[in-house]
């Protein structure tokens, strides 16, 4: 049984590499997240619609999305470490552009590019990880390497609208730009090349290995579950700030201060919930933060006018859920693929992720409704309703990820 095998320690090399790949994950999305805190400043100087930044803003997630099926045939066909360094060379190209766009399709094609590369980085972290540790120790590697969406909110969002407000939108991707540069360094010299996946022969065209990988069904489950799991995390994203200034009447002094603190909250509770996934049932803890989430998730978007420390707290509550299935169903889903079709699956598994994600964005639109400006929206709450029929959805999907699983497990110890 998981609970009474040893859990492996890691050796120094392996901790540097969780830091790298922390610190690369941490620059990628907060590349994806500041566009929404700069939206104001971007559309009152660009003179954009709302419409016109939407589109940008999902122009990301929908490169990204199609780069990761374009890649996957070839994933499995280099070394992890130069496969890493391309995609985060043309990462920062693409953020250097954006730093330097002056028009809207300029801006467009900038963020285009941006995702192409960027959309691909998490996928080739995740089969790094995959390579490079044990299913013993993953929960805890993921629980640090995710940390990076905490401390997005916590140190990213804060500074980078402090540096836009004094010198202008565009300087927040310059900065994201500059330490993605000394990360490029830190890769290139540090990180040992990865390709022992090399030495399984695979004969197949870039296509058909594509095409292999997601025909495969034991694969195709841990793909499903990857969607759903994404379109009930990303569904309630988007009006997080209209809901919480326009229903809970939390002024926009106070917004970041709410963001910074569930942020933090999230710095604190993915390394424990990773450390305590190595002990236990990875498919029981994901059910039992499954559980905590949907609760937490009627009763927050049943809220009205809410107190800011009320507010604070209920929202902590709810990100511990949300983020709590994170480790578990990662660690589960690095466990399907085998060795030498890992990085095509970890590839179409991101670009799932990411068109899950857009998904999820629009269908909300066309459930969430809001008269004016600044009237309360309206149907929040049966986004909440939404939200926990597809998290119901994806515990039973989770469960057979987690079936087949151990399943492999069990035929290799034969």
């Amino acid at each position: 049984m998981e609970e009474t095998e040893a859990i492996p320690s890691f050796t120094r090399y392996q901790r540097m590499v969780v830091i790298i790949l922390a610190v690369t994950q941490f620059t990628v999305i907060l590349d994806f997240m500041i566009m929404s805190p700069l939206g104001d400043i971007l559309m009152k100087s660009m003179h954009l619609s709302p419409s016109a930044f939407g589109l940008a803003v999902s122009a990301y997630a929908f490169s990204a999305g199609v780069s990761g099926f374009l890649t996957a045939g070839f994933s499995d066909r280099f070394d992890r470490k130069k496969l890493l360094l391309f995609f985060y060379v043309g990462f920062v190209f693409g953020t250097v552009l954006c730093g330097i766009a002056h028009t809207y399709w300029f801006l467009m094609a900038a963020r285009v590019i941006t995702g192409l590369f960027g959309g691909v980085i998490g996928s080739i972290s995740m089969a790094i990880v995959a390579d490079l540790f044990a299913l013993q120790q993953r929960g805890r590697v993921m629980g640090f390497v995710q940390m990076a969406f905490g401390a997005s909110q916590v140190l990213g969002i804060p500074i980078g609208l402090y540096i836009a407000t004094a010198w202008g939108w565009e300087a927040p991707f310059l900065m994201v730009a500059a330490l993605g540069m000394a990360i490029i360094a830190i890769i290139a010299f540090y990180l040992k090349p990865i390709s022992d996946h090399l030495k399984v022969k695979n004969e197949k065209s870039a296509f058909a290995h594509l095409w292999h990988t997601f025909a495969q069904r034991n694969y195709r489950i841990g793909f499903l579950a990857t969607a759903l799991l994404s379109v009930g995390g990303f569904m309630m994203m988007p009006f997080g700030s209209a809901f919480a200034i326009n229903n809970l009447h939390i002024t926009e002094h106070q917004l970041p201060l709410l963001f910074m603190v569930s942020g933090l909250s999230t710095l604190v509770i993915m390394p424990f919930v990773g450390r305590f996934s190595d002990r236990v049932d990875k498919y029981k803890l994901f059910v039992m933060a499954s559980l905590w989430m949907m609760v937490t998730c009627i009763w927050y978007t049943h809220l009205s006018i809410t107190p800011l420390w009320a507010a604070i707290g209920i929202n902590v509550l709810l990100m511990a859920g949300v983020t709590s299935r994170m480790v578990p169903s990662s660690a589960l889903t690095s466990a399907v693929p085998e060795l030498r079709d890992r990085g095509a699956f970890m590839s179409i598994n991101a670009s799932l992720q990411q068109l899950a994600g857009g998904l999820a964005a629009a269908l909300a639109g066309k459930i969430v409704i809001q008269e004016t400006s600044f009237s309360p929206l309206e149907n929040y709450d049966v986004l909440g309703y939404v939200v926990v029929i597809i998290s119901v959805l994806s515990l039973f999907l989770m469960y057979r990820v987690d079936k087949v699983v151990k399943s492999g497990a069990v035929l290799k110890r034969r």
